[in-house]
């Protein structure tokens, strides 16, 4: 029903543009110049004939179910009122789900509680139907007036495209207080948790704590039973797989961007630009999986061969060591990690390059430099803190993925460096505490507010060094 009244309205709101640009055009016809086109004046009817009437269908959409529960609340059915609080809500809420098609509790009514459901239910159907039809009309009379007082104000005069850009500024301004509102919501929220965290745990503890087992248990025999929340691990294990990614992604994304930009003709970039950036669509649960089942068994079966045909030799502990390599390490997350980031570094680091002005190059050529020279003392140098901010970028991306790292790495917080070890990360841990039923009021499932407080503000700090490395890059260059 819903969609029919969305439809009825643009329907209704396109025949008001029709109306009103008719009549401005009769007006324009006239003699007399109006102020604005008639495209302006009918955009302006249109609003006016869909805005109030959207927002209250929007308004029904959003609070119609909560003011449905009140009103049920309010009139229980005597045998219902006699209920405790907590099963007289149960008791609405299968009512509810029953009238609405859903599958109920798994709580059995009998005698006058049954009664009081069907009366519930009855209740709640009639209650659906006058919020879908009683909203209905209201939301068409408010399109008439709206189209009604529009046209009137329709003159040589009238300044229509002044009133409809002021309401495309409220939109724009609408969107930016959303986006900042959300970002204030996110802060406000990890703030809020990870303050409750630390006021359970030591922060000195969490930043600076060598053993990480947040699993606290019911019984005091349990093992784990105090927990640990020492996350210097968590943090070893995201730089070392970090590390490993820039490695592999650093080096082959620029230079690659250098192939591109200073060396490649038009058709090979044209070709091969669009193909390198295909790696950057692939969903990160793909790139998990290339390196389960890839990746993964072919550095193991790498690493075997090398320690079974160094078994029985002077480094035979070395060799016991690789023979035992299993398919989850940190090299592996990292290398895939890498390849996940190639074409990140690469595109953003050949717009960089590309942006040099051609005039550094030509003076270079002038005084007699090859290209090689004038690629590695003149265009990297002038690119050098476009390319490092790009870097940064991918540092935070790196830090902040999840799949891969739990596909290929691990869920072990180990304190290591070495890449052949099983390793977890930040992101990782988040999504381990918060996964299934979780009650927010163990230091256990509060420590991922900790962790994602700690890697928003490294992210964010990356991120504020970037930018400041561009804006210095755009202000020398621009």
């Amino acid at each position: 029903m819903i969609w029919i009244v969305f439809l009825g309205l643009f329907l209704f709101s396109a025949m008001s543009w029709w109306m009103a640009r008719r009549r401005a055009q009769s007006i324009a016809a006239a003699g007399t110049r109006p102020h604005s086109r008639p495209n302006q004046q009918a955009a302006y009817v249109a609003i006016w004939s869909t805005v109030p009437a959207l927002l209250l269908l929007v308004a029904i959409g959003l609070f119609g179910g909560r003011i449905q529960t009140a009103l049920l609340e309010a009139d229980l059915p005597p045998a219902a009122a006699a209920l405790p609080a907590e099963q007289q809500a149960r008791l609405v809420e299968d009512a509810q789900s029953i009238a609405h098609g859903r599958s109920p509790s798994a709580v059995e009514y009998a005698g006058a509680q049954k009664a009081a459901l069907d009366t519930l239910i009855d209740r709640t159907r009639d209650l659906d139907a006058l919020f879908t039809w009683g909203g209905a009309a209201l939301a068409v009379l408010l399109a008439a007036i709206g189209l009604l007082l529009a046209l009137r104000r329709l003159a040589p005069a009238f300044r229509a495209r002044n009133k409809v850009e002021g309401w495309i500024g409220g939109v724009l301004f609408l969107c930016s207080a959303a986006a900042i509102l959300t970002t204030l919501g996110i802060i406000g929220s990890l703030l809020f948790e990870s303050l409750r965290f630390f006021g359970a745990v030591s922060p000195v503890e969490f930043l600076t704590g060598l053993h990480w087992s947040p699993q606290t248990a019911i019984r005091e025999d349990q093992v784990g039973s105090t927990g640990a929340f020492g996350a210097v691990p968590l943090f070893v294990g995201t730089f070392l797989i970090m590390l490993i990614a820039m490695l592999v992604a650093g080096p082959v994304g620029l230079f690659s961007a250098i192939y591109l930009a200073e060396y490649a003709g038009p058709v090979a970039r044209g070709w091969i630009k669009p193909l390198l950036e295909i790696l950057a669509g692939v969903p990160t649960v793909v790139y998990g999986f290339f390196a389960a089942l890839t990746v993964g068994p072919a550095f193991r079966w790498v690493f075997n061969s090398i320690g079974e045909a160094m078994i029985g030799g002077p480094l035979d502990g070395l060799g016991q060591y690789l023979a035992g390599v299993q398919n989850q390490m940190a090299l592996v997350a990292g290398v895939v990690m890498g390849i996940m980031l190639i074409p990140f570094i690469s595109s953003l680091s050949d717009d960089i390059i590309n942006s040099v002005p051609q005039s550094l190059r030509d003076g270079s050529y002038a005084m007699g430099a090859t290209k090689s020279e004038t690629v590695k003392k003149v265009v990297l140098p002038a690119a050098l803190p476009g390319v490092a901010a790009a870097f940064l970028l991918a540092v935070s991306r790196a830090i902040g993925e999840t799949m891969i790292v739990t596909m290929a790495a691990g869920l072990a917080a180990r304190l290591t460096l070495n890449p052949l070890d099983t390793v977890t990360t930040v992101t990782v841990q988040i999504v381990t505490l918060l996964t299934g039923d979780q009650e927010f009021d163990s230091p256990k499932t509060l420590a991922a507010f900790g962790l994602g407080l700690t890697l928003f503000l490294v992210t964010l700090a990356l991120n504020v060094v970037a930018m400041q490395v561009v804006k210095k890059y755009r202000e020398q260059y621009d």
